[in-house]
């Protein structure tokens, strides 16, 4: 049961962290504003939730070796975790709002809409 806690972690915890590789990427590579946001969205969803959950099942590994004090920790990672989905999406919509508003014009690659 060790090595497979053990194993999952480590998965998700390089999972996660690919994630924010590629958003970091994204937020660097992307033409606008717009679509930056679309990638530091999903980096925080995405890359920091797998951390977590990595996190989360590291603590679970230690918890069945009779530690007590672990599901306090346990807590706190799912805590930090909804508060990272209330918050991300909140963000991201108020400064593409902000941008909107300040007049800044979505990318269009130079073609003309129908």
């Amino acid at each position: 049961m060790d090595v497979l806690l053990g194993a999952l972690s480590w998965i998700a915890i390089v999972g996660g962290v690919f994630f924010m590789l590629v958003g970091t990427f994204g937020v660097l590579r992307m033409p606008d504003v717009y679509t930056r946001l679309h990638a530091a969205g999903m980096t925080d969803t995405m890359g920091a939730g797998l951390v977590l959950l990595g996190m989360a099942f590291h603590t679970v590994g230690d918890m069945l070796h009779g530690e007590t004090t672990y599901w306090l920790v346990l807590v706190r990672l799912v805590l930090i975790y909804g508060f990272l989905l209330l918050t991300s999406p909140i963000a991201t919509h108020a400064l593409a709002r902000a941008g909107l508003a300040g007049g800044v014009k979505p990318w269009t690659n130079g073609e003309e809409r129908a």
